[in-house]
């Protein structure tokens, strides 16, 4: 009962995030509300609550410490930072209803090197849909047939992880648009793409020296429903030619909706689509329960520190932000990531003591650490999943990719000395 209520509390909050953002901001209140509401219903269900535990304390406790010392406190704010990135979160999930990966015929007895390419392109042109989901299906197809090898938990991590580079569904590029709405979005599109297929080829090199890649079974998937992230792609491409003020995340989550109902109904009656979408809302929704909860406590505490900070008048330690201090500022995102701290706390942190720099190259700095990050830290939701899902050591997943963080990381700081000398 509690889990059902909690869905359409979730999605309560999508709506009332978009009534807000067209209709009157004033509302935005309302939709963190039913989201905070739909957090603590949710709460104790958490199978991995420490840390948003630990994150509302802190939160509570520097809330407290800024009202003794008389510092401003925006509860507002501090309760609607990431209203926005879980509206789109949330909106992408109704995509699994109509974007589900069909897999080829001939999936099961295809291996080597055709397959290799297949699943991973499979794993990571979905992955930038519809999420984590895609990554679900096709490891619950290789589990079946036994534990995952580490060529297939190589392939799994990195074709999902690399979406973060450059997919305008995936959080990540949620988070960069609500904490940095300034970057120039082609160039972080276009060099996300790079990147993420530079990863492909420093994947598959370094598979072809430590694998027996000829015997990779994997699960190729039919590119046959790919047509609906293009024509999402179309769609907000059009709308920003005309308005071209209106923001990336409103467009993604409302769009993932309206395609949604639309083929659905194409492919089945009313009634079916009715029926399907209740589900989702009342099953499927509660089941981010963790996602949730991580976006607003991190945002909450985002705040919190923001607030004694600015309450002391704390800068940054340097003037400028080049490729230098990208590389330093990608570097501890790695690091804190390796200890639990997830990087949209990070970013929730730091990002408004960097709001006087370069939106672009700090949105792409973002971007590299959340892709590095997912398929080597032991806290990341991807690797968490897998620990749970496949019964998968943590510290098997941080070896297998600690030379791939490396050597991705050194790509980075390349990259983004060719952006700041050459491009931005």
């Amino acid at each position: 009962m509690l889990n059902s209520i909690s869905g359409v509390l979730i999605f309560l909050s999508f709506l009332f995030t978009n009534i807000a953002y067209f209709i009157d901001s004033n509302l935005l209140i309302y939709a963190s509300c039913f989201a905070w509401i739909a957090f603590l219903l949710l709460f104790i269900t958490l199978g991995k609550k420490k840390i948003i535990l630990t994150l509302l304390i802190l939160s509570l406790l520097c809330f407290l410490f800024s009202y003794i010392k008389g510092f401003d406190i925006n509860l507002i704010k501090a309760l609607s930072i990431n209203q926005y990135l879980l509206t789109l979160l949330i909106g992408v999930t109704f995509l699994k209803l109509i974007a589900t990966p069909k897999f080829e015929k001939k999936a099961k007895i295809e291996s080597g090197k055709s397959s290799f390419f297949k699943t991973y392109l499979g794993v990571h042109l979905f992955g930038s849909v519809i999420n984590l989901s895609s990554l679900i299906l096709i490891a619950d197809k290789m589990y079946k047939k036994g534990p995952l090898s580490k060529l297939q938990l190589v392939v799994l991590t990195r074709a999902f992880s690399s979406d973060a580079y450059w997919s305008p569904f995936f959080v990540a590029f949620a988070a960069a648009l609500t904490y940095l709405p300034n970057f120039d979005k082609s160039t972080i599109f276009f060099t996300g793409i790079i990147l993420a297929i530079i990863a492909l080829i420093v994947t598959y090199f370094e598979v072809g020296k430590k694998f027996e890649l000829e015997s990779f079974q994997g699960y190729p998937i039919s590119l046959e429903t790919l047509y609906i992230p293009v024509l999402l792609v179309i769609f907000i491409l059009i709308t920003k030619y005309y308005e071209e003020n209106l923001k990336v995340i409103i467009l993604v989550s409302i769009y993932s909706l309206l395609l949604t109902i639309f083929i659905s109904l194409i492919k089945v009656n009313l009634t079916k689509t009715l029926h399907l979408f209740k589900q989702h809302i009342t099953s499927d929704l509660p089941k981010m329960k963790m996602e949730v909860s991580l976006f607003l406590v991190a945002g909450l505490f985002g705040v919190s520190v923001s607030t004694i900070l600015n309450g002391y008048h704390v800068s940054v330690p340097f003037s400028q932000f080049t490729y230098m201090e990208a590389s330093i500022t990608l570097l501890g995102f790695i690091l804190l990531s390796f200890i639990g701290i997830h990087p949209i706390i990070t970013i929730a942190v730091i990002s408004s003591f960097l709001l006087q720099f370069n939106h672009t190259l700090l949105a792409i700095t973002f971007l590299m650490a959340w892709a590095i990050t997912v398929s080597s830290s032991p806290f990341s939701g991807l690797n968490l999943t897998i620990q749970a899902r496949y019964n998968v050591e943590a510290k098997e997943i941080f070896l297998l990719n600690l030379t791939f963080v490396i050597k991705m990381y050194i790509v980075c700081v390349i990259t983004l000395y060719i952006l700041d000398k050459f491009i931005i």
